[in-house]
């Protein structure tokens, strides 16, 4: 079994219920959630004005390699509604499974890079992540530690999951 580290985000619809509805569908489909992030709402960020997120990471025990994994997860957006924009802009969406690590995995092919390149300049990622880390994460790269994070403002904790 390998450990994995998804982060969810959503600002359409029912948020909280769409991120329980994509952790549920990752465990329909054969991954254990071993540890989920409390839920944070930030800003979004993007060209254009959109409504806040909630985000979120959760760490799975999964015995699915890296691009079957990263499959499930963009079927798991479509099956929720996710409609991604033609000219690639950030736009405002349903839900969003981003793969951001896979053990100590580093990948880059097309449609796929591990760990997910832009993890390190996202706060709304670092923060949850370090929630749910296991001691001593690092990332297999830059060797940064990931399981801790400085407080961000644009990071606004929404709610343990049972509220959400």
């Amino acid at each position: 079994m390998a450990t994995a580290y998804i982060a969810l985000g959503s600002n359409l619809g029912d948020r909280a219920g769409l991120l329980r509805a994509a952790v549920d569908a990752l465990e329909r489909q054969g991954a254990r959630v071993v540890a989920r992030s409390p839920v944070f709402e930030t800003d979004a960020v993007a060209d254009e004005p959109q409504p806040p997120y909630l985000n979120a990471v959760v760490r799975i025990e999964t015995a699915s390699a890296p691009r079957p994994l990263l499959a499930q997860c963009l079927a798991i957006e479509a099956s929720l509604g996710r409609r991604r924009s033609a000219d690639g802009r950030k736009a405002a969406r349903t839900i969003d499974l981003d793969l951001l690590l896979y053990d100590e995995v580093v990948v880059t092919e097309p449609g796929l890079v591990l760990p997910h390149p832009e993890l390190l300049e996202r706060a709304f990622v670092r923060v949850p992540l370090a929630a749910v880390a296991l001691p001593g994460l690092r990332h297999p790269v830059t060797g940064e530690a990931l399981d801790r994070a400085e407080p961000a403002v644009s990071v606004r904790p929404f709610g343990a999951w049972s509220r959400c």
